[in-house]
């Protein structure tokens, strides 16, 4: 049996590390999401869990207006994560039992009662983590894409518009005689706020020679100024893919970069 809640502060821990407070990686983290929560429910953020009998969570969904989103959009709302624990490790694997299904018949609710006029998500068009088939299955359609990047939707109501992307406004450039980083951060998804503490803790090895910089895209007028949420560049290239890369491949992307300045 599954209980689907609103996040309340007791759990507040779990959600943050994205109900993997048993991972170390996890508190490579940082508190970027605690204080992008904190900041973004003011903003209409909603999350809820699922229990299990236990009272242990097993899964979450977080979605907010998608006027504070990554997307563009007018009226409806916005997933930006849904999440079953899937490992062996912790609590152990939940997925494939309905808990997904659930959280998304419950957040659709809610968009609903609070007047929005569709809910859109995003999922990657790979068998791994957000696959956009889970929510065509559910009734979703595609809205626009980006390479294996699906941007899909469901409306509520016949007036309802559908979202679009919102791409790459400026380009990262890089300091003279330096190597410069580059992190973007929103604070949303712990697995981007691992790379960004990773890469800042890597420039500290390379003293002057190398710069970091910071940009925060919690600020949606700053994120909205480049049109990147989340992103790692080494002399305005984007590195970071996928999974949180290894400190120790960051470090030598940017020794190899080190290695090529003028002496």
């Amino acid at each position: 049996m599954i209980k689907v809640i609103d996040l309340a502060p007791e759990y507040y821990d779990t959600y943050f590390n994205c109900l993997e407070d048993w991972s170390d990686e996890m508190q490579e983290a940082g508190n970027h999401k605690a204080c992008w929560y904190h900041k973004y429910k003011e903003k209409g953020l909603r999350v809820k869990l699922a229990l299990n009998e236990e009272g242990v969570v097993a899964g979450m969904i977080q979605y907010l207006p998608i006027e504070e989103s990554p997307v563009e959009g007018n009226g409806l709302y916005f997933i930006l994560c849904i999440w079953v624990h899937g490992y062996k490790k912790g609590i152990g694997d939940f997925q494939h039992m309905g808990i997904g299904t659930e959280l998304l018949a419950a957040a659709e609710s809610d968009a609903k009662d609070s007047g929005a006029k569709g809910m859109a998500a995003w999922g990657l068009r790979l068998p791994i983590w957000m696959k956009a088939s889970w929510f065509k299955k559910h009734g979703y359609l595609k809205a626009d894409s980006d390479f294996i990047k699906l941007l899909v939707w469901k409306p509520f109501s016949s007036d309802a518009s559908p979202p679009r992307w919102i791409h790459q406004k400026k380009v990262v450039t890089k300091y003279p005689g330096k190597v410069t980083v580059t992190a973007f951060i929103n604070g949303w998804c712990p697995a981007q706020n691992i790379v960004y503490e990773r890469a800042k803790r890597a420039c500290m090895a390379f003293d002057d020679k190398v710069i970091f910089e910071s940009i925060d895209t919690s600020d949606r007028e700053t994120f909205l100024q480049w049109g990147i949420s989340d992103g790692l560049f080494v002399d305005g290239k984007e590195i970071s893919h996928g999974p949180p890369l290894p400190y120790e491949k960051i470090i030598q992307i940017i020794s190899r970069k080190v290695k090529k300045l003028p002496s």
